[in-house]
């Protein structure tokens, strides 16, 4: 891609040089703090690092969100167009130009934007270019709780092309990444496509077998129909023992994820576990092969057998496994989507939130379990198959993450002038 003919150095290390006729401004020629208040019943809005200002549903008690008040009276007003700034997440990048009419937090600045392209003031601001700005302006005692003061917000510089070359650039950008999210888009379904392959390679195994020709008899189960003929039916409460000991507090802290089954604590590099007790004398001790559901999310599939040993939330069930059941094939099967039917069924509540399994439920259901040689077998052959399918869906996941990747690069190079897309 071309360069401008001239360039001059903007002042900032991680910047470089900006084209010459660039002028460099402060955030304060543009924004104008105001707080406009007294609209409790408008749209309520959020500023979000990934998404920018969304609407929000005055109901949702996603965690990620903080409390809503009754009285939304003190929320701050803004109309499409100004300028939000979650102060306290702006060092992450959580800060906007606003599509919407509505309010946002109090805590939240809120300003009018002029003099500039707002978008591409909105498309400049929000690159990996100027978020280094909000970070080292950005003060506290530790990280999570850092805060931004009005007036370094408004010391903060802006590279500012003619307007002509705003809009041309905006335009070029659009174009861009477009076609970039339009790619992303079809590997993700692809990935999606892998997904349901595996979940009905698993399913299809574990229900069918894997010879096509074996004689098959009713299970006596809707939604799986037919099952080999060898196979036997077995309740849960015959092939489970229900088990709870506790006073283990030494143990290594174990959880259950619908995406990864049992996992160590020390392996979620999301820490998506919400926070522990600090008293753990009521936890629960989970030895390797034990069956592990999570009470609340288990009709979500968010069960699993375990391979380690720890413990568990008082809140989760625990079983000790029959003998008749190979631990790696009934991690698969009880994992499936034919399991998670019955999770669903047996499980009570209201909303789609929480919903509690109802063992004395669960435990009249049954089972089909092949003999302990093909369940070995159908272990090995799941094994390959969803070793193949991950391999496919790393490969495409890797692409998609080079592409956002490339795509964020490519604007920051926009907007700072790295490249030159006006033709001027």
């Amino acid at each position: 891609m071309e360069r401008y003919s001239s360039y001059k150095d903007s002042g900032v290390s991680w910047i470089g040089d900006i084209p010459e006729h660039w002028e460099v401004k402060q955030l304060r020629s543009f924004l104008t703090l105001f707080s406009e208040k007294g609209h409790g019943d408008a749209q309520l809005l959020s500023v979000t690092r990934e998404q920018g200002v969304i609407e929000r549903d005055k109901e949702d008690k996603e965690e990620n969100h903080n409390f809503v008040p009754d009285d939304l009276s003190g929320y701050k007003y803004i109309e499409k167009g100004d300028f939000a700034i979650n102060k306290m997440k702006a060092w992450q990048g959580s800060y906007a130009v606003s599509d919407y009419n509505g309010i946002v937090s109090p805590a939240y600045f809120t300003c009018k934007l002029n003099g500039v392209n707002k978008e591409f003031f909105s498309k400049a601001i929000r690159s990996k270019a100027y978020i280094p700005f909000f970070t080292q302006y950005s003060k506290g005692i530790r990280v999570g709780q850092w805060d931004l003061n009005p007036y370094a917000l408004k010391s903060i510089p802006f590279f500012l092309p003619s307007p002509n070359e705003q809009g041309i650039i905006v335009n070029y950008i659009e174009a861009k990444t477009s076609k970039i999210d339009a790619y992303v888009a079809d590997k993700e379904k692809e990935i999606e496509l892998l997904q349901e392959l595996k979940q009905k390679t698993i399913a299809d195994a574990v229900t069918k077998g894997l010879n096509p020709d074996a004689k098959m008899k009713d299970s006596g189960i809707s939604w799986i129909g037919k099952i080999p003929e060898d196979w036997e039916e077995y309740r849960f409460a015959t092939l489970f023992k229900e088990k709870s000991i506790c006073n283990h507090v030494n143990e290594e802290l174990l959880s259950v994820y619908l995406d990864r089954g049992v996992i160590r604590f020390s392996e979620d590099n999301n820490k998506r576990t919400n926070p522990t007790s600090k008293d753990l004398s009521k936890y629960q001790l989970v030895d390797i092969g034990d069956f592990v559901l999570n009470n609340q999310q288990a009709w979500r599939g968010s069960v699993g057998v375990s391979r380690y040993r720890g413990i568990v939330s008082p809140a989760y069930f625990i079983f000790e496994m029959s003998s008749k059941l190979n631990p790696l094939f009934a991690n698969y099967l009880l994992r499936s989507t034919s399991c998670v039917a019955y999770y669903y069924i047996c499980s009570k509540g209201i909303g789609s939130i929480q919903r509690n399994l109802d063992w004395s439920s669960l435990k009249q259901k049954k089972l089909a379990i092949p003999p302990l040689d093909e369940q070995q077998s159908i272990v090995a052959y799941l094994e390959e198959k969803c070793e193949k399918i991950d391999k496919l869906a790393s490969e495409l996941q890797s692409e998609i993450d080079y592409l956002k990747e490339y795509k964020q690069r490519l604007i920051a190079d926009c907007v700072t002038g790295q490249v030159n897309v006006s033709g001027v």
